[in-house]
Formats: C-alpha cells, sequence, structure tokens
C-alpha cells in the first residue's frame, strides 16, 4: 500500500496532466485558469499554486490499517482406522482468546487423548459440540474469528509485580506507630491481701459443647458420593481385559532375579551412559533387550491365536508394549524392532514414549500393534503380582518392586536386592515348558547382562 506523501505525488501529476490538455475524466470547475479534478476516491484537497498565478486543487487518498476478520470452522481431525469416535473434553469457552496452535479441547478415544490446537490467533464465537458429545473424523468442532495479534498473556501477571515496587514511597509517608517501651522489669505480683478481680460462679454462662458426629459419618457429619463419567480409554481397557478373562486361558508362572550384577553394571556405567547418550541408564532398558531376547529363545511366546481362522500366527519381529500409568490411566506405547536395538536405543525410545505418555501427546500410532507386553507394578511399590495379558498378545511379563531378602548363595546366606518376576501366558498356546524357559531366560540375561554379548 502506497504512503501519504507518494499518493499525494501521483495524484498531482495526473490532475496537471490532464489540466494541461484540457480534458480532465472527474470533471472541470468553470473558473479561469484553475481546474479541479473530483471523484470519489479524491476526499481530501490540498492546493498549488502554479505559475505563481493558477491555483491547483489536488485530491489524494487517505491510507489506513485494516484488519480483516476471517471466521474459520475448525473440523474434527481423522481418527486411526481402528478408531471410528472420541468424546470431546474442551478446553476453552466462548469468547476466549486463544494463540496460534493452543489447545482448544482434546478428543478422548478408545487409545489416546487427540488434542485439537487452534489454528490460528483468534476469538472463540462458537462451540458446535457440547462437552462429553460424540465427533467422528470431519465433524465441526468450533468456530474462530481470526485477529491479527497473539493474545497478551504474561502483561497481566507482571502488573502486580510492577506496581508493588510503585506502593512503597506511599507506606513510606504514613507515619509509624509510636513504639511501645520495652518493659525493664517483671509485673509486679499480686498480694494475698490483694482480691484478684473476678466473677461469681452464678454469673459465668456455660458455653454449648460442639455436637458429637454421628457413628460411620464422613467429614464434616456428611456422607455423600459423587460420580464421573468413565473416561472412553478407560472403558476400552475394561472392556480388553474382560475379553483376555474371557477367552484366553490365562496361567502365571513366578521366578525371581537377583538385581546385584544389574545394579553394579548401572552404577559403575552410568555416568559414561549419561556423557556418551545423554540419557539416563535405567532398569526397564535391561527388561526389554532381555525380553527380545528370550522371545528370539522362544518365539510361540511372540504368537498369536487366530480365533477367526484357527490358526497360529507367528511374528518376525518384536515389538514390546510397556505399560505407563499416567494421570488419565493407564496407556502402552510400543518399542517397534527391539530386536535391532542396543542399549541406548532402547533407552532413548523408553524415555521418548514416557515424556510424551506424561505430556498425553502419544498419538495412536504409539500403541497401535505390540507382540509382548512388560508392566512395571515396582514403580508402585508392588511386590507380587499376576499381570492379565493385553489381547491380541499371548503373554505379559510383570515387574516388581526391588526389596533386600536372605538368599543362599553358596551355600551361605546373604542379603541380596531381589525382584519377583511373573509371566503371564494363554496357556491354550503356550506349555508350562516354554513359560518356564522363557522367565528363566530372561532371569539369566538380567542377571549376568554377559549372557547376551555371548549369546548364551
Amino acid at each position: 500500500m502506497l504512503s501519504r506523501s507518494r499518493c499525494v505525488s501521483r495524484a498531482f501529476s495526473r490532475s496537471l496532466s490532464a489540466f494541461q490538455k484540457g480534458n480532465c475524466p472527474l470533471g472541470r470547475r468553470s473558473l479561469p485558469g484553475v481546474s479541479l479534478c473530483q471523484g470519489p476516491g479524491y476526499p481530501n484537497s490540498r492546493k498549488v499554486v502554479i505559475n505563481n498565478s493558477s491555483v491547483f486543487s489536488v485530491r489524494f487518498f487517505r491510507t489506513t490499517a485494516v484488519c480483516k476478520d476471517d471466521l474459520v470452522t475448525v473440523k474434527t481431525p481423522a481418527f486411526a482406522e481402528s478408531v471410528t469416535e472420541g468424546d470431546v473434553r474442551w478446553e476453552k469457552a466462548v469468547g476466549d482468546t486463544v494463540a496460534e496452535d493452543e489447545v482448544v479441547c482434546e478428543i478422548e478415544t478408545d487409545k489416546t487423548s487427540v488434542q485439537v490446537p487452534s489454528p490460528a490467533n483468534g476469538v472463540i464465537e462458537a462451540l458446535l459440540v457440547p462437552d462429553g458429545g460424540k465427533v467422528e473424523g470431519g465433524t465441526p468442532l468450533f468456530t474462530l474469528r481470526k485477529t491479527g495479534a497473539a493474545p497478551a498473556k504474561a502483561k497481566p501477571a507482571e502488573a502486580p509485580a510492577a506496581a508493588a515496587p510503585k506502593a512503597e514511597p506511599t507506606a513510606a509517608a504514613v507515619p509509624p506507630p509510636p513504639a511501645v517501651p520495652i518493659p525493664t522489669q517483671m509485673p509486679p505480683v499480686p498480694s494475698p491481701s490483694q482480691p484478684l478481680s473476678s466473677k461469681p460462679v452464678s454469673a459465668v454462662k456455660p458455653t454449648a459443647a460442639p455436637p458429637l458426629a454421628e457413628p460411620g459419618a464422613g467429614k464434616g457429619g456428611l456422607r455423600s458420593e459423587h460420580r464421573e463419567k468413565m473416561n472412553r480409554m478407560r472403558q476400552r481397557i475394561a472392556q480388553r481385559l474382560k475379553e483376555a478373562q474371557n477367552t484366553c486361558a490365562m496361567l502365571t508362572t513366578f521366578n525371581e532375579i537377583d538385581m546385584s550384577n544389574i545394579q553394579e553394571m548401572r552404577a559403575r556405567h552410568k555416568e559414561a551412559f549419561l556423557k556418551k547418550h545423554n540419557l539416563k541408564l535405567g532398569f526397564m532398558s535391561a527388561f526389554v533387550k532381555a525380553s527380545a531376547f528370550a522371545l528370539q529363545e522362544q518365539p510361540v511366546v511372540n504368537a498369536v491365536i487366530d480365533d477367526t481362522t484357527k490358526e497360529v500366527v507367528y511374528r518376525d519381529y518384536i515389538d514390546i508394549s510397556v505399560a505407563v500409568a499416567t494421570p488419565r490411566g493407564l496407556v502402552v506405547p510400543v518399542i517397534r524392532n527391539v530386536e535391532a536395538m542396543n542399549y541406548a536405543d532402547i533407552e532413548r525410545t523408553i524415555t521418548e514414549l514416557g515424556e510424551k505418555a506424561r505430556k498425553n501427546e502419544l498419538a495412536i500410532e504409539d500403541m497401535d500393534g505390540g507382540t509382548f507386553t512388560i508392566s512395571n507394578g515396582g514403580v508402585f511399590g508392588s511386590l507380587f503380582g499376576t499381570p492379565i495379558i493385553n489381547p491380541p498378545q499371548s503373554a505379559i511379563l510383570g515387574m516388581h518392586a526391588i526389596f533386600d531378602r536372605p538368599v543362599a548363595i553358596g551355600g551361605k546366606v546373604e542379603v541380596r536386592p531381589m525382584m519377583y518376576v511373573a509371566l503371564t501366558y494363554d496357556h491354550r498356546l503356550i506349555d508350562g515348558r516354554e513359560a518356564v524357559t522363557f522367565l528363566r531366560k530372561i532371569k539369566a540375561a538380567v542377571e549376568d547382562p554377559r549372557v547376551l554379548l555371548l549369546d548364551l
């Protein structure tokens, strides 16, 4: 857009040329020696003297900044093939100002929560779906009126802090209260001859004792309850676990692992590992690597029964699901192609998936599939437990907490850091021999990591 000075210069040139030729296209004034161009495009005028005799009136444009408000309708993003619908949970309300990429709502599906960000800076005009309503891919969610600038968020918070120093002079102007002299002597003790000021017993009114709560009453004497709708993820977990109980012939075998060597290895190499890979060396990566090693030795544990065709599907790849607890429920992201990973690759993937799970940023693709699951109840202090198979898998490994216990080592009793582990498997496909062998393979690889190096 041209500046004001350029508009004046160009308008003057055009009008002067038309005046000299005698064919001004926008009109002619019947004044001797004066021509005036008029029209809707020249609302303002400026007088110019030509040859010290003629007065020429120039019309020019006035430029203004125009902000165009566009109304945009934001739709539900496309879901994965295995997900058809979800429930909307609004983070913003009508009239709220949002910045670009700020989350407006979340759509809870059977597997994860999908965040819907704002496409631009603007103000929410209308919510087209009620809170908790069901939506499918492409369903209109809300309308947004675009604005030119992003909403200021930090300024309101800084205003009270900035105003605080200004209040100091006002407070200093108020004279301080007179100082109370500090007593240097103890107050006189009344002698027995001086009667103490007191009230007769009859003048003292008894205070009513607070009423006692009824036996069994809750806080404040109220026996209340409240209800919350079960989210889709929890509903799906309940459905899948119940299907596993109804379909699989689940059986669990147990063992215990001496964590002395793995703890010693971690203590010795954690600083060098952190320096080289910028990652903390944990225990989960050791169990993931050991599980991949054992699954290659016992491929039936990595297989699954196709109930439709009555066939056993053997997978030539190993995708291990790692159960992660979040405030919104249990999520199970997948580490893919574990058989081709080393410790650093596994630890990096576990760290990335854990951060995404805690931030509720897991995509459906991060949890889709999985041929074997590891559940770590030990982070919550679990001593012992039996995990439930995650369909359509055939087995799940349960880790538990590490506790010092006395164990027999070489005919002597020693205190060692021990962990109970449990393997729940589908007995329709996996026999007890394969299950016990598989679990002992994990025990050997964790207790002595050199087994993995030597492929024993």
